[in-house]
């Protein structure tokens, strides 16, 4: 197979601040027609600016970019923006890593599918509607008819993943640039992913650079890895070989920050119920066609929360594990049933950093807002506790003065984790807290997690679709399905003798074993 992309000395600098900053240095990549490479590194590190330079995507004015990009015969960095817009969606396709700002919120996920079909092909609206539907088929989308006459909001985060996914594949590109693409997905998700673009690079040969901060899923898709770190490649080679025999000192930290289940935290033996939800069920209305119909959602779910306790709650996307939190938290109503609370001030954190932050304000506004709004404290003591916080989650103060669009993904993470603390609550529902951290941060947080839950007495609602990230977090374990609590109990029963069927197939997704 030929060369298919040569990058080489390839350095970012930004020029939007008063001193530039350099963001990526000497980045080298070649990959061949048909090729898979993984990109992994902390947040930060330079792995999506790298692919976005790839893919054509940086802005030209507010930046600097010195090297060579080539794919195929093309010039990425040097030629005319009408050649490069012809390649973008067409040859070169990326898949990124927030479907809910990467969608277009006022159109339907069909028209957003076919976009790059009427932009490139002179196919029929008939033929670009057929083409739509098998991809949403493709990527394990139920009922694909609804969905493409869906928006966005409509979606779970899961689903929306999976709709970027078949908006990039839709028109069998020679490259697809992955950053991130199983952020939001549960494990059976994200295994029937990971198999769908094997399918897609064996079937149609696309080359595929697949960025992600889930070493496991590099190890299973990839051919060969690149591992940077503060904008630096620092090690790279074949799979099998960096990850048995890692020469560098952060490759070994990386691989070591991988949840474990052999960790030895003992579960809490908590009694107190701090709250208790009892037979809430909740439905939406959606449109199918001309007609409208009722979709229960929440199937009268009971579940509680004991003081001191951290409950996992884990299931496949669009089973109603979100919509529960936000029931919880007071952001949707119920049709019936009761949540009985015995603290104010339970606080979320949400599993879209970006849209869960006003992109208008400051990480420091952000952060004081709530105490603006329901305390006293002087200004003064605002900051400084937002500062306390904001190092707290291992962030510098200087990131105060940021705003969200100048953040990492996995920043913007840390920045709403530190937002949920600032009112100092009892108990905090966090809903995929970590998905989109690399492992070193994952690794990090949820240790930060357990410090406040061990110092502070605070309580979680840790929802998860990482069964390994949840075995090593929490004391007692729900599974739901579509809107049901299938199974519950004490994690190690759970994880070593579950009763469902549907728990033993999430199990074996994740590469857990049990006894039958």
């Amino acid at each position: 197979m030929g060369r298919l992309l040569h990058v080489e000395d390839l350095n970012i600098e930004f020029h939007d601040h008063l001193i530039p900053e350099t963001v990526v240095f000497d980045f080298d990549l070649d990959m061949d027609e048909g090729e898979i490479v993984g990109l992994v590194g902390e947040s930060g590190s330079g792995k999506s600016m790298s692919a976005l330079a790839i893919a054509g995507l940086l802005s030209r004015h507010d930046m600097k970019k010195r090297g060579t990009i080539r794919f195929g015969e093309t010039d990425i960095l040097g030629c005319p923006r009408s050649e490069l817009r012809g390649l973008q969606g067409d040859e070169i396709c990326m898949i990124f890593q927030e479907p809910l700002t990467s969608l277009n919120p006022v159109k339907k996920i069909g028209w957003q599918v076919e976009e790059s079909l009427r932009i490139h092909t002179k196919m029929t609206p008939e033929e670009r509607k057929e083409r739509a539907l098998k991809i949403l088929e493709d990527v394990e989308l139920e009922d694909p008819a609804r969905v493409y006459d869906s928006y966005p909001h409509e979606l779970s985060g899961g689903m929306r993943q999976r709709v970027m996914i078949a908006a990039a594949t839709i028109g069998n590109p020679r490259l697809l640039i992955a950053d991130e693409p199983t952020t939001a997905l549960d494990v059976t998700v994200q295994s029937q992913i990971v198999d769908l673009l094997k399918k897609i690079n064996r079937e149609k040969k696309t080359a595929i650079l697949f960025i992600s901060h889930d070493l496991s899923l590099v190890s299973r898709l990839c051919e060969r890895v690149l591992v940077m770190k503060g904008g630096y490649v620092v090690e790279s080679g074949p799979v099998k070989e960096i990850f048995e025999n890692p020469k560098e000192e952060y490759t070994k930290k990386l691989i070591a920050a991988i949840p474990k289940m052999n960790d030895d935290m003992v579960p809490i033996k908590a009694n107190d119920k701090m709250i208790e939800v009892k037979d809430v069920c909740v439905s939406f209305t959606r449109k199918k066609g001309k007609t409208k119909e009722r979709v229960d959602v929440l199937k009268n779910v009971s579940i509680d929360v004991k003081e001191g306790e951290i409950l996992g709650l884990v299931g496949e996307s669009g089973c109603g594990k979100s919509t529960l939190a936000r029931t919880i938290i007071g952001l949707q109503k119920p049709d019936s049933g009761t949540i009985t609370q015995k603290y104010p001030n339970t606080q979320m954190i949400f599993q879209d950093p970006y849209g869960s932050l006003n992109p208008a304000k400051t990480v420091g506004f952000i952060m004081e807002e709530p105490l603006r709004n329901l305390t006293d404290m002087s200004s003064e003591d605002r900051r400084k506790l937002a500062e306390e916080m904001i190092v707290n989650v291992g962030l510098t103060s200087e990131y105060l003065d940021r705003l969200p669009s100048e953040l990492s993904g996995g920043q913007r993470q840390r920045v709403c984790i530190a937002a949920a603390l600032m009112l100092k609550p009892k108990l905090i529902i966090a809903d995929e807290p970590v998905s989109a951290l690399d492992v070193t941060i994952q690794a990090e947080v949820l240790k930060l997690m357990r410090e406040l839950h061990d110092r502070m007495g605070i309580s979680f609602l840790f929802i998860s679709h990482d069964l390994r990230v949840v075995h090593q977090m929490c004391d007692r374990v729900m599974v739901m399905r579509s809107g049901v609590i299938v199974e519950e109990g004490e994690r190690d029963e759970i994880y070593a003798h579950p009763k469902h069927e549907y728990t033993k197939e999430l199990l074996k997704s994740a590469g857990i074993s049990f006894e039958e």
